[in-house]
């Protein structure tokens, strides 16, 4: 998943970087309100976590503002991203509040990291249709245990495959554009090419050979991950 990380305590975010970075996910920090409004403007994520007391810059005094104002800016353009608020504001008004506002879940400080991974595979389920095991013939995606297999044996993939396969299985059967794809699998600084998507796309078309999944182009919609008859065997 790409997930931007709203929160301006720098510890905390260095260590939810590295520990959803190692469980295979981009992350994306924002430590204040403008730079949690611009990212979430410029870059498509699949889930935020969104601390509510953040610094806002460019106030003389460097005041303290809420991250609820980025969430209803989100939600009155439309933007559906789910949102899990971690914060010490653990008060009951408080956590009505953040639902209110449009949030999906809701988490006080202090936590555990492996319940921010629960509540986030939760959010995904809910809000794309889709399980943590997904089957198409062969092909096997374990989102839990973040692995891809055929029959027995383990799929290994390099990062960017991955990333990939996961977003076309996420759920099967659904067209993800090339844009779409570009937009998950690049940074901020530099953009992923069309002919790099492609080649990765191909690569990924030979290790399915006999999974009984394959990837079909949709000439001017992007890709979608189908089963195919007769390879499942």
């Amino acid at each position: 998943m790409r997930i931007l990380l709203v929160e301006d305590d720098a510890v905390l975010g260095d260590v939810m970087l590295h520990s959803l970075s190692d469980a295979g996910h981009r992350v994306d920090i924002a430590p204040t309100l403008e730079q949690a409004s611009h990212f979430w403007r410029v870059q498509p994520f699949d889930a935020v976590l969104l601390d509510l007391n953040l610094p806002v810059t460019s106030h003389p005094l460097s005041e303290i503002g809420s991250g609820l104002t980025v969430l209803r800016e989100a939600r009155a353009r439309g933007d559906r991203t789910p949102v899990l608020v971690l914060t010490a504001r653990n008060r009951t008004d408080e956590r009505v509040a953040g639902l209110d506002a449009g949030a999906d879940d809701y988490l006080g400080k202090p936590f555990e990291l492996a319940e921010v991974e629960a509540r986030l595979r939760a959010l995904v389920r809910r809000t794309q249709g889709t399980d943590d095991l997904v089957l198409v013939g062969r092909l096997a995606l374990d989102r839990k245990a973040r692995r891809f297999s055929m029959g027995a044996v383990q799929l290994d993939l390099p990062a960017r495959e991955f990333e990939v396969l996961w977003e076309l299985m996420t759920p099967p059967g659904r067209v993800v554009s090339k844009g779409s794809l570009s937009d998950k699998l690049s940074s901020f600084d530099e953009a992923l090419a069309d002919n790099a998507l492609e080649a990765f796309i191909s690569r990924l078309r030979k290790k399915l050979a006999g999974s009984g999944a394959g990837i079909r182009t949709l000439r001017g919609l992007g890709y979608v991950l189908e089963p195919k008859p007769g390879e499942d065997r």
